[in-house]
């Protein structure tokens, strides 16, 4: 670099407006580090603590479904698995068979799936740092041109938590499409976080794009979390979660959609959700109800110290029907890796 270069690069750095800003930075980082705050989470967790750790969400199922996993070792993890299922199809059925294989250490996190119809899922997790984690996720069908890939970033500051993701990017047809979202979450106080959704997304290059932006906040008190979300397309969400003693936990969400539909007229459309979780020595008990008429309860009970074996049940008395599944979960390792499996579980930190 030769000198005018090397003076040019000294006065941006020097200068009083650079000092100014250099300064101000300092002092605010201080008086940060000086409150002590907690990391918040992350803004899609906001309401884990109900959703996924009471509420049923995602977890029932319908029909008879055994999964046989091998465990060949534990550090670094690596295991494979047998799913079969029978029961209605449909949407969201379980495929007949699926096999599947996945290896984790401490910076790296691998997972494969492929059903007997050719349908291939794997997603790769690498942890850059103990704040920063990449994430991606694909999924091709079999006989089908169409594919679904998920890259994500996340960084987990002090007290603060930051993520992007893309779905389906590409640069080929022209320009940018796909579905990019970027999620913040910051503490306020030691009890109060408040964060926001900002979601772009062009199709295709024929249709313009799209831009929307939700909000949410989440506050801890003792034994117990609430929070709001508010998004653009004009959804409120309310929960709220409490710790009733060491083994009970319940909870309540109400979701309301306001949605126009004429020029002076608008339709509402709410639900509320009950739900509580109960944990015996051996067994979990998860039960909701919702005002939509819909009773659902998902019963684990570990039978065997590799044997899980899992009761889920819905029924809707608006439309009066009912949906029954029976799960059986067995694990088979050595004596060998069962023991290194509990010596390993509080020092190895894999990035799932």
């Amino acid at each position: 670099m030769d000198k005018a270069a090397e003076d040019q690069l000294n006065w941006l750095a020097q200068n009083p407006l650079a000092s100014v800003i250099s300064d101000g930075l300092s002092v605010l980082s201080t008086r940060r580090d000086a409150l002590e705050l907690p990391n918040p989470g992350t803004f899609e967790n906001i309401s884990a603590e109900l959703t996924k750790g009471v509420l049923l969400s995602n977890m029932q199922f319908t029909g008879l479904r055994a999964d046989i996993a091998k465990i060949f070792g534990v550090a670094p993890l690596f295991q494979v698995s047998h799913s079969f299922a029978m029961g209605l199809g449909g949407p969201g059925a379980a495929t007949p068979y699926t096999f599947s294989a996945l290896y984790g250490a401490n910076k790296v996190f691998l997972q494969a799936n492929i059903d007997n119809e050719g349908q291939l899922s794997a997603r790769s997790n690498y942890r850059w740092s103990p704040k920063m984690v990449t994430r991606s996720n694909v999924q091709v069908a079999s006989g089908s041109s169409q594919a679904m890939l998920q890259l994500e970033h996340d960084y987990t500051g002090k007290d603060f938590s930051a993520s992007i993701k893309a779905f389906n990017p590409t640069l080929l047809d022209g320009g940018l499409t796909g579905i990019f979202i970027l999620q913040y979450l910051q503490s306020v106080t030691k009890s109060l976080s408040l964060g926001l959704e900002a979601l772009w997304q062009r199709q295709s290059m024929v249709t313009s794009p799209e831009a929307l932006i939700s909000y949410g906040a989440k506050y801890q008190g003792a034994g117990w979390v609430g929070s709001v979300g508010l998004q653009a397309a004009g959804a409120l969400q309310l929960t709220y979660w409490r710790k009733l003693s060491e083994r009970v936990e319940a909870g309540v969400e109400s979701s309301l959609k306001v949605m126009p539909t004429g020029l002076n007229s608008i339709a509402a459309d709410g639900v509320t959700t009950i739900g509580a979780k109960y944990d015996f020595r051996q067994s979990s008990l998860r039960a909701q109800v919702d005002t939509s008429g819909k009773l659902g309860v998902l019963l684990e009970r570990r039978v065997a110290p590799m044997v899980t074996l899992t009761f889920s049940g819905e029924m809707d008395h608006y439309k009066s029907t009912a949906k029954v599944g029976l799960a059986v979960s067995i694990e088979n390792a050595s004596e060998d890796i069962s023991e290194q499996q509990q010596a390993a579980a509080s020092t190895q930190q894999i990035p799932f």
